[in-house]
């Protein structure tokens, strides 16, 4: 197991990335129903409650808030992924840290929506539809993978 500074440090990287390339394809998929902000604006329910989840337009209190709320929570299973997975050997390989990305993309999305309370989902799910959902977390995977071993090639 990597020590927890190791972790913070590459939990900074990866879920930094995890964060970016999944707010592009909230942007994104909120652009396709013709409100970009609108995912993103979603996150900061559990301050603004259902208001931000009918917030359409870019709004620097809204959009800013679900913005760093979901980079926060990005940062944080960034850590807890490079903790469990940082240390391993076979981290360093692209197959095998696109399947530790994946499990921790995973057990993201289980925590988000089977054992959180509702005011402290995500809420994006309120503005976009399954398979859009899915995506969301694909990218998530995507951003923790290329951070984790953008930090593995510097070691």
């Amino acid at each position: 197991m990597s020590t927890w500074k190791e972790a913070i440090r590459e939990g900074l990287v990866s879920g930094s990335l995890a964060s970016l390339f999944s707010a592009a394809y909230l942007a994104y998929a909120g652009w396709r129903h013709g409100t970009p902000a609108a995912p993103v604006n979603a996150v900061s329910h559990w301050f603004f409650g259902d208001r931000s989840l009918r917030k359409d337009d870019a709004d620097p209190v809204y959009t800013a808030t679900g913005y760093v709320t979901h980079h926060l929570a990005a940062v944080f299973w960034g850590v807890l992924h490079a903790k469990a997975w940082g240390a391993r050997p076979e981290a360093k390989s692209p197959l095998p840290a696109a399947a530790g990305a994946i499990a921790a993309a995973s057990v993201a999305s289980f925590v988000d929506y089977q054992l959180t309370p509702k005011r402290l989902t995500p809420g994006f799910e309120h503005r976009l539809a399954r398979p859009e959902m899915t995506a969301v977390y694909a990218c998530f995977a995507l951003g923790l993978m290329a951070g984790s071993m953008l930090m593995k090639k510097r070691r």
